[in-house]
């Protein structure tokens, strides 16, 4: 169920929107994981978390989470790389993608969370402020909806992830500077401590 939503009125895209999580069956269990080296590095479900750096660590959240039967949705990214998210095994059938989610971006992302596992919101270098954070912070708790905030300054957000690329893994029989990246190498940062390293392909 891959669905874009075109820039419309915000009454009609928030009752669409509604209607679409309406429609979509319970939640599993699995928590939201960054690939690392030294084991995942689990955001338990409930969590918001800032996300910057290497998009490709984003990515590998989202094919994480439909490849496990897990529903996304992706607000105000218009630029995100659905193709590079399907080969790290993203199932498009559990995506729904809402490129420009008008003047609040926010709110669009607090309806999703009742029924999505995994909500990732471009705040296209907006500021949220602590009282708007608070109020998602617990909804997003109470459904057990991990946000995953990229592109802003959300405030007071207790766990901020960097992803940085730290190296490429070539094909077999490629030779350096030449043929296919196989996969990305990455340092995750976790409130600027080093938590891994992971990779990506």
């Amino acid at each position: 169920m891959t669905v874009a939503f075109a820039s419309e009125n915000r009454a009609d895209q928030l009752e669409s929107l509604r209607r679409k999580i309406a429609a979509i069956s319970g939640k599993d269990s699995a928590s939201v994981e960054p690939v690392s080296s030294t084991g995942p590095a689990r955001l338990p479900r409930g969590t918001v978390a800032v996300l910057s750096g290497a998009r490709s660590l984003l990515l590998r959240m989202v094919a994480t989470v439909t490849a496990d039967g897990g529903n996304v949705a992706i607000v105000g990214q218009p630029d995100i790389g659905l193709l590079a998210a399907v080969e790290m095994g993203a199932d498009l059938d559990r995506l729904a993608v809402i490129p420009d989610p008008g003047n609040d971006p926010v709110e669009v992302a607090a309806v999703l969370v009742d029924g999505m596992d995994l909500v990732v919101l471009g705040l296209g270098g907006r500021r949220v402020t602590r009282t708007r954070t608070r109020a998602v912070v617990a909804r997003a708790r109470q459904k057990g909806c991990t946000v995953l905030v990229t592109d802003g300054d959300w405030e007071g957000a207790a766990t901020r992830l960097e992803a940085r690329v730290c190296g490429y893994e070539f094909s077999a029989g490629s030779r350096p500077g030449f043929g296919r990246i196989s996969a990305v190498r990455l340092q995750i940062n976790s409130c600027g401590r080093a938590i891994g390293r992971g990779r990506t392909g």
